[in-house]
């Protein structure tokens, strides 16, 4: 039988391999693109401004030109140019205006970008031959209403992330509901297993992790990273989800790792259960899924990170 010694060296043996696995990729991902500053905050909004400006620009000056044409052919009553001299007429345009200048690979930075597809279509494949099917049967057995309670437990279970990470980025307002709805939950709402808090008070979620308070604190996303049954991440959010593992109660209450890893199995299929569809409808509505997963990620993060 394993000693309480030997799971305590084997959790210490697994954090190092995180860390050096996490500083690998980062200093793998730093010399495959040299040209990305991955400690700046990312913003593409002065490009894709920029990009619209032109396009507009080009549609406008064509636009004019077309009108003033036809105004010029009705008040003259001369024929059309013919289509040399609107070939002319175009080239001058052209070089009166910039051509559009065309954007080569994404607006969000990936260098490790073989090995993320990679992962993709494992991820891709564990949730069609895996998941799916288990989450579809245990939807079956298990009422949506037994689901929704497990997944509101383990949500309140997690209060400790919310809270630090709403501390350390100055979120007062944001630091006293989640310790109302953590009361209110855990004693009126059965542990957690009834959002009472959001019913009664109108108190809903403080979305908050680790990974915002690096972007609070000026700490760029780095670059994309997708990680064997995690999914989407960036280096910036893989080292705050590594951080809070240890403030994860789960880890503390349940420290064995077959029943740590079962508890976290079970918490994957009770979430996948309620959420079968999504995925197969972003992937149905789009040509490379895999570039849509990723563009949606950072827009879903930026959006957090902005609130």
């Amino acid at each position: 039988m394993v000693s309480v010694f030997e799971r305590k060296k084997f959790w210490e043996c697994c954090n190092r391999l995180c860390f050096f696995l996490i500083l690998g990729l980062f200093c793998l991902g730093i010399q495959g693109n040299q040209n990305i500053s991955w400690a700046a905050p990312f913003d593409s909004g002065q490009d894709a401004e920029s990009l619209e400006v032109n396009m507009a620009g080009h549609e406008l000056v064509r636009t004019a030109r077309l009108d003033e044409d036809a105004s010029e052919v009705k008040a003259v009553g001369q024929a059309p140019a013919s289509k040399n001299e609107e070939a002319s007429k175009y080239s001058e345009d052209s070089e009166a205006w910039p051509e559009d200048e065309t954007v080569e690979g994404s607006l969000y930075p990936d260098p490790l970008e073989p090995m993320n597809r990679a992962f993709f279509v494992f991820n891709d494949a564990a949730y069609f031959w895996v998941f799916k099917p288990v989450g579809e049967g245990y939807s079956y057995v298990m009422p949506e209403v037994l689901r929704v309670s497990i997944r509101n437990f383990f949500t309140n279970l997690s209060m400790p992330i919310r809270l630090v990470s709403s501390l350390l980025q100055g979120k007062i307002k944001s630091v006293g509901m989640i310790l109302v709805r953590f009361m209110v939950n855990s004693s009126v709402g059965f542990l957690g297993f009834q959002d009472v808090a959001k019913q009664a008070l109108g108190y809903p979620i403080q979305d908050e992790d680790l990974g915002q308070v690096m972007a609070f604190y000026g700490i760029g996303p780095g670059f994309y990273l997708n990680l064997p049954f995690l999914g989407a991440s960036t280096l910036r959010d893989t080292v705050g989800w590594v951080g809070g593992l240890y403030l994860n109660p789960l880890d503390y209450i349940i420290e064995d790792w077959w029943p740590n890893i079962g508890a976290r199995t079970f918490y994957i299929v009770n979430n996948t259960s309620l959420r079968i569809g999504e995925y197969e409808a972003l992937k149905d509505a789009s040509l490379d899924p895999y570039v849509a997963m990723r563009d949606a990620y950072f827009q879903y993060r930026r959006n957090q990170i902005e609130q």
